[in-house]
C-alpha cells in the first residue's frame, strides 16, 4: 500500500473520530476545572448568589457593579492563604479581581451548600 492511500485511511479515521468524539459531547454541561481557584469559582458561580445589606449598599456607589462582580467570580483570584475558613456554616472566600475602570478590588464571599453570599467589596492598593 503506497503512502498516500495509508495517509487517506488515517485521515478518514481521524475524521471519523472526531465526529463521534464531537457528537458524544455536544449538549453536555461539561467543565475542565482541576485547579483549585477554577473549581471554587465555578462553585460559586453555579449556586444563587445573594448579597448583604453592606455589599448592597456598595453596589449602589456607582463604583462598581453587579457585571463586576460576575467578571470577578469569572476571571478573579482565590487568596487562599486567607480564606477557606469556616463561617457561619459556610467558609468564606477572599477574591481578588479588577473592576471595568481597572479599579482593583477585593470581595468576601462565604460558600453554603446551597447559595453564596456577597458579604464585603473593598478598593485594594494598585502595586
Amino acid at each position: 500500500m503506497k503512502f498516500y492511500q495509508r495517509f487517506a485511511y488515517y485521515l478518514i479515521g481521524l475524521v471519523l473520530g472526531c465526529f463521534f468524539v464531537a457528537a458524544m459531547w455536544s449538549g453536555k454541561d461539561v467543565r475542565c476545572n482541576y485547579f483549585p481557584n477554577a473549581r471554587v469559582l465555578n462553585d460559586l458561580r453555579t449556586k444563587p448568589f445573594h448579597h448583604t445589606k453592606e455589599a448592597d449598599s456598595l453596589l449602589s456607589q456607582g463604583w462598581i457593579s453587579e457585571a463586576d462582580i460576575k467578571n470577578i467570580l469569572t476571571y478573579g483570584d482565590v487568596d487562599f492563604d486567607r480564606s477557606n475558613i469556616k463561617e457561619g456554616g459556610g467558609k468564606k472566600y477572599l477574591i481578588e479581581g479588577q473592576t471595568a475602570a481597572k479599579q482593583k478590588v477585593e470581595i468576601e464571599v462565604v460558600n453554603f451548600e446551597d447559595k453564596a453570599v456577597l458579604k464585603t467589596i473593598r478598593k485594594t492598593k494598585s502595586e
